[in-house]
């Protein structure tokens, strides 16, 4: 048999392939973020604000900018988006001064008792026009809560969990009891491929922050429970996990936290 010299040492022409491919198996999983058409990253405190502009610069005033974690350090997810009604996607809404006025909406909290209300001395708190602000403020904050490597670089179940944050949990309207429901386990989402490790899903951690009526049964049907049913394609274009994990909960480049199975490259 013909032998050539490798770094490996001499080996048989005919065993070469055999060889990568104890190589390439024998070496770890590693996230392939870099193989998807992932959103680029802003800057962290820019991280999870959106604008919000379905009729502002039509009255010409500058689009609302929204900073989900000013908001996330004295709420929980569930009130803006199950009490008061706010749809998870951007300018889906169908927001309105007279309904701010009446109470609805962003009026619930911004009365000027809650917080600062819809006063013209105040306008240029909201209407901004950019994504930038609360720069100074993030700053302060951020350094007092746990890190992440990702968005806003703050763990953010972590913090709840050392009561670094209280957030409230409703306004008016108690979330459903959910003591009863066991969410000790977490979920298994297994792979189309049996090069990527399995997704783990906990059912407690996002119950913290979320009602099970934010997510099923319209984002996610209870029967269906394998990456199958949601693939990375999908979440990639802001459906299932990607609703929350595309540009305001960690997102998808962080791949060990859903897939613990890999390594993330940084």
């Amino acid at each position: 048999m013909k032998t050539t010299s490798s770094r490996f040492g001499v080996i048989g022409k005919g065993a070469v392939l055999p060889l990568l491919f104890i190589v390439f198996i024998s070496v770890p999983e590693k996230c392939n973020a870099r193989y998807w058409n992932l959103p680029p990253l802003p800057a962290t405190h820019e991280y999870g604000n959106i604008l919000i502009n379905r009729t502002s610069e039509k009255n010409n005033m500058k689009p609302v900018v929204f900073s989900h974690w000013s908001h996330r350090l004295k709420y929980t997810c569930g009130v803006c988006h199950l009490e008061l009604e706010f749809d998870f996607k951007t300018n889906g809404t169908e927001i309105t001064e007279e309904d701010n006025l009446a109470g609805n909406y962003c009026g619930a909290c911004h009365n000027g008792k809650i917080a600062f209300g819809h006063t013209s001395e105040n306008c240029s708190k909201c209407h901004s026009g950019t994504l930038t602000s609360g720069k100074e403020k993030f700053a302060t904050i951020s350094r007092k809560l746990p890190w992440a490597p990702f968005d806003n670089r703050i763990d953010w179940a972590d913090a709840l969990s050392q009561s670094k944050i209280s957030p409230r949990t409703y306004l008016e309207v108690p979330p459903a009891d959910q003591k009863s429901i066991d969410f000790r386990n977490h979920l298994e989402l297994t792979a189309v491929s049996d090069q990527v490790p399995p997704a783990f899903f906990p059912h407690d951690i996002h119950s913290q922050w979320l009602d099970c009526g934010n997510c099923h049964p319209t984002i996610f049907n209870v029967k269906k429970r394998t990456v199958t049913h949601y693939p990375m394609k999908d979440l990639l274009e802001e459906k299932f996990c990607g609703v929350c994990h595309y540009k305001v909960a960690f997102p998808m480049n962080d791949c060990a936290r859903c897939h613990p199975g890999m390594k993330n490259p940084w």
